[in-house]
């Protein structure tokens, strides 16, 4: 199929540019060429930015294509020119959301593509899913062909699932304190982008996906403890944690403290019955213990990737010290 890509060097989309040429996918990527990632072979680049209609249209000219990939809206007035310009260039546009856009916290588990949309905690999420209503809008109206695809917490090698990033690591490998919101028994989900990839790349052109909505993530379920456990083993150190409330965070870094509220502070698992009934051989093969192992070898290749951020490093110790001193000695 003709497919263009709208980004395509993300983390996420990365990886699934890579798996749609493999699969001889005839892949087109539009970006402002500003990225330090490399496009795999064959694949042709088209350079404008999304957010200038014009330009766009310049670019793209009389072309039309199978499938049209939106990975880098995130408000109502960027799906509203995505709506403008291709209604008439794609029998399917996919639109790239978020699973913290399920209701928070979520009333049961685990979350199907059928929990209300909800999210009082983080205006991402809010404008996610306002995209995603003028979408619905639009194919129910319009007969525009979206499908909406909802990924939860995608990571690759680059990609460290905890706040301080390699200032974390570094304080693991130092045997310092870390800290973790609350008792770090919430259950989260993490899915490498290769596995998010296997299931994206089989919704291509799928015309039963058209008005639909799929959330991909793995199936493996881990606690942050968990998850900082495998960190520290994958990266030689040792974990000692300081549960710190995501409230307590929150006054310390208002955008760390979103992050939590809104999504990671409570346990979310995911139903991928939808997506493994639409592309049977999806499945997530990758367990979180591989990819920090993936992750480490990463950071250690090049001392560039293990710079410690002097204010984060700072602010940890301050919410740690305050927090301590906060909390009753029995």
């Amino acid at each position: 199929m003709k497919v263009l890509f709208i980004g395509g060097t993300g983390v996420i989309s990365s990886a699934c540019s890579e798996l749609a040429v493999e699969k001889g996918h005839d892949l087109t990527v539009l970006n402002r060429s500003k990225t330090s990632r490399s496009l795999p072979e064959h694949v042709r680049r088209m350079t404008a930015d999304i957010r200038d209609v014009e330009s766009v249209r310049k670019a793209i000219k009389d072309e039309q294509f199978d499938v049209i990939v939106e990975w880098v809206a995130f408000q109502p007035e960027h799906v509203q020119h995505d709506i403008e310009l291709f209604r008439d260039r794609t029998r399917q546009y996919i639109f790239i959301s978020t699973a913290s856009a399920y209701q928070t916290p979520p009333e049961k588990l685990p979350v199907t593509e059928e929990t209300l949309l909800e999210n009082p905690y983080w205006a991402y999420s809010r404008d996610k899913i306002a995209c995603e209503r003028m979408l619905m809008d639009a194919f129910q109206q319009q007969d525009f062909p979206v499908t909406i695809v909802r990924p939860s917490h995608t990571y690759d090698r680059t990609m460290l699932p905890c706040r301080g990033k390699y200032t974390t690591i570094a304080r693991m490998r130092q045997g310092k304190k870390v800290f973790i919101h609350g008792d770090g028994e919430s259950i989260w989900t993490l899915t490498h982008h290769r596995d998010f990839a296997r299931g994206f790349v089989g919704l291509l052109g799928k015309s039963t996906a058209i008005g639909e909505a799929f959330h991909i993530t793995s199936d493996e379920w881990l606690t942050w403890n968990r998850i900082y456990q495998i960190l520290a083993d994958a990266a030689g150190g040792k974990l000692r944690p300081v549960y710190i409330p995501s409230d307590f965070i929150n006054k310390f870094d208002a955008d760390m403290g979103a992050g939590l509220l809104g999504d990671k502070a409570r346990s979310m698992i995911f139903d991928n019955s939808k997506i493994k009934k639409y592309v049977p051989d999806y499945k997530a093969a990758i367990p979180f213990e591989q990819g920090a192992r993936e992750i480490m070898a990463w950071c250690d290749a090049h001392a560039s990737r293990r710079k410690i951020d002097l204010e984060m490093d700072a602010l940890t110790e301050e919410m740690i010290a305050a927090w301590e001193n906060a909390v009753p000695r029995r």
